[in-house]
């Protein structure tokens, strides 16, 4: 990993974000790879791995392939793919996890569709172990509200129990309460391998901030309590979260202006998430720089196996108020919008 400080100029290897959303194929109102990769850059991230559920969705080669070819023909930013566990995120017949590895899939997700039966959940687990895969989970159990903490952590309860029966390795992507914490913290220390995300909002942001009910602050999960916020910074200090990821996840500005409980899940977050680590982990003193740039770049490199790809200067002396119409997302629309962050990607280079 590159780490040079001069003054309040920090060169850095670019970031590598684990888990975004890019829309294409299928969604291209909301944001397309084309508009995606040029978020990414300007937020300085040189790897991004987009989840699958496109539509069609990523699930077969076919699907695979045009995201590869349309993100090859863009250029910039990597683009490596995440693939689906289940054919449609329907939770019941698995993909083909092999056909779909050897054509470039760098990991594999239901994303927004937890499996729920651990049984099939099992299933995909030992595929995982046999062909050396990375599986990513979206743990939600869907008999609670998203916005109960049990949604979460019971989901993250009874995934781990299946990693430890079946000794697989498991992600867990963007988690967000102190029971779920507590709960990997005990996985890790009884060997099991795993490993976990969260994203900038949920130790940026709690359910007080939300303003007026609107939907900018709608993401799943939910933002969650004070004691859910310190709970995520001590695991980010004790290294319990390993990485930092943003959960890209545009939506039209038509769609995020509905009431709230009409308005889909999902936030941007290319463009605001090294600022807001550096502002609220590093400068209030939580973290070091180093630690951060671990979580941002070197730590989300070695899960899915790969190199970090490109550098990125950054001011860290810049103050600047976030507006999201001088966003390059087609989303524009933030809960962060003006807010005074600091540190700001000037310049993205890739070689």
């Amino acid at each position: 990993m590159i780490f040079e400080l001069k003054g309040d100029r920090l060169i850095s290897s670019a970031f590598v974000e684990l888990h975004c959303h890019l829309r294409e194929p299928g969604y291209e109102y909301k944001e397309d790879i084309a508009s995606g990769m040029a978020a990414a850059k300007a937020g300085g991230y040189g790897i991004i791995c987009p989840m699958p559920n496109t539509n069609p969705v990523c699930d077969n080669l076919e699907t695979l392939k045009f995201i590869q070819e349309r993100a090859a023909v863009i250029g910039v930013v990597k683009v490596l793919p995440v693939c689906a566990m289940t054919k449609g995120l329907q939770g019941d017949e698995l993909v083909n996890f092999e056909a779909l590895h050897n054509a470039g899939a760098v990991a594999f997700s239901n994303d927004g569709r937890p499996v729920e039966n651990m049984e099939t959940f099992k299933r995909i687990l030992q595929e995982g172990k046999r062909l050396g895969l990375v599986m990513m989970s979206h743990a939600e159990n869907t008999a609670f509200s998203p916005y109960d903490n049990r949604s979460e952590y019971t989901a993250v309860e009874r995934e781990l129990k299946v990693v430890e029966e079946v000794g697989a390795q498991l992600h867990f992507c963007h988690i967000s309460t102190k029971e779920s914490l507590e709960l990997i913290r005990i996985a890790k220390k009884k060997g099991l391998n795993v490993t976990c995300e969260t994203a900038p909002h949920y130790f940026s942001l709690t359910k007080e901030d939300i303003v007026n009910n609107e939907a900018r602050f709608k993401m799943n999960p939910p933002l969650r309590s004070h004691s859910d916020v310190e709970a995520v910074i001590a695991a980010l200090q004790d290294g319990t979260i390993d990485a930092i990821a943003t959960d890209h996840a545009p939506h039209s500005i038509e769609e995020k202006t509905k009431p709230f409980d009409e308005a889909p899940f999902g936030i941007v977050g290319f463009e605001t998430a090294f600022s807001l680590g550096y502002t609220n982990l590093v400068r209030a003193g939580f973290l070091t720089l180093e630690q951060l740039l671990e979580k941002m770049v070197e730590n989300p490199a070695r899960i899915i196996g790969v190199k970090p790809f490109g550098r990125v200067e950054i001011d860290l002396g810049k103050e600047w108020v976030v507006k999201a119409s001088e966003f390059k997302t087609k989303a524009k629309i933030t809960p962060f919008e003006g807010k005074v962050l600091y540190g700001k990607v000037e310049r993205s280079e890739y070689v």
